[in-house]
């Protein structure tokens, strides 16, 4: 395929909350600007792009980039309204996401790009292979957003999104119960809710995610664009046989990653697509939550190295036993 890409200006981020593991911050004016970290890698190869989810950020990622950085350069971008990229006047919707990392990887990563998607990060990948394929080589899928078979759910979850989905009080609960919680509590609940074992959460981690958040209190409030994204995915997920559908049409390799004990998509929705969708290649790991990539990166790295290899998405392992 052929690697195609627009001469952007990029600015130094003044942030550097990556920078413990090897991350750089850039700023690129995408109608608006959108912070994004440069986790390096070495030339040449199929560019990986990462691709947090709701209320996430590029740190959703620092614990697996390095490691991908060895075989790709790796980019993390924070979508508009989430981590340090303001939304402005750009809206916030999964499909508008879809077509803003459409530019992302045409102007900054260089089409086509490998896309490594978490929760809506990973509707959003889909949306963007369905709508251009020629931009992505291959997709990851680490506990994507899914339909889900019925069962009952998890009651916090569903008492928490039917909340959001109430205009006005969405809102108001949201800024209510953030003004209520230092940052570190912030921090941990919502470790609490995507991780089946709080205990990893490693240190440095908790403690940039801290001032990340800290940070974001002095950005403009987030409630409404948090909860735009939060409706627009719901709105997907309301129509299940349409995304079934757009699922269906992908025609790049697609590796889905699921955690056994995801509260927020549970993995009976990884296994229906699984099955739904054969050419898929998928795997389960065992007491993982919704963000394996920060619970279990070990065994997120043993799981996508291995496959991006076979399909020839990441260059040859360097070094004297290689």
């Amino acid at each position: 395929m052929t690697r195609h890409s627009t001469e952007q200006v990029h600015e130094p981020a003044p942030w550097s909350f990556a920078e413990p593991w090897g991350g750089t911050g850039h700023v690129t004016d995408l109608d608006g600007p959108v912070h994004w970290v440069d986790f390096g890698g070495p030339a040449g190869g199929t560019p990986i792009v990462l691709v947090h989810g709701l209320g996430g950020s590029h740190l959703n990622w620092v614990r697996v980039a390095s490691a991908l950085a060895e075989r790709g350069r790796v980019l993390a971008l924070d979508l508009p309204g989430f981590g340090l990229t303001t939304a402005g006047r750009r809206a916030v919707t999964v499909q508008a996401n879809a077509v803003l990392l459409d530019r992302f990887v045409r102007e900054i990563a260089g089409a086509p790009a490998v896309l490594i998607g978490n929760s809506m990060g990973g509707m959003v990948s889909l949306i963007e292979a369905d709508a251009h394929p020629d931009s992505v080589a291959g997709l990851v899928l680490i506990d994507p957003s899914l339909p889900v078979p019925r069962q009952l759910p998890d009651m916090q979850i569903a008492s928490q999104f039917l909340i959001y989905a109430v205009p006005y009080f969405g809102e108001r609960y949201m800024a209510f119960s953030r003004g209520r919680m230092t940052d570190r509590q912030l921090v941990h609940r919502v470790i609490d809710l995507c991780f089946a074992d709080p205990s990893k959460a490693s240190g440095e981690l908790v403690d940039a995610a801290t001032a990340l958040a800290g940070h974001r209190r002095t950005m403009p409030p987030q409630e409404a664009q948090f909860l735009q994204a939060a409706r627009s995915l719901m709105f997907v997920l309301a129509r299940p046989q349409r995304y079934q559908a757009l699922m269906r049409r992908i025609d790049r390799p697609v590796l889905l990653v699921h955690g056994d004990r995801d509260r927020l998509v549970p993995v009976s929705a990884a296994h229906a697509a699984l099955a739904a969708n054969p050419r898929w290649e998928g795997a389960i790991l065992a007491g993982t939550g919704h963000t394996p990539q920060l619970e279990s990166p070990q065994a997120v790295l043993e799981k996508v190295t291995p496959w991006l290899e076979r399909h020839r998405l990441v260059l040859p392992p360097s070094g004297p036993d290689s």
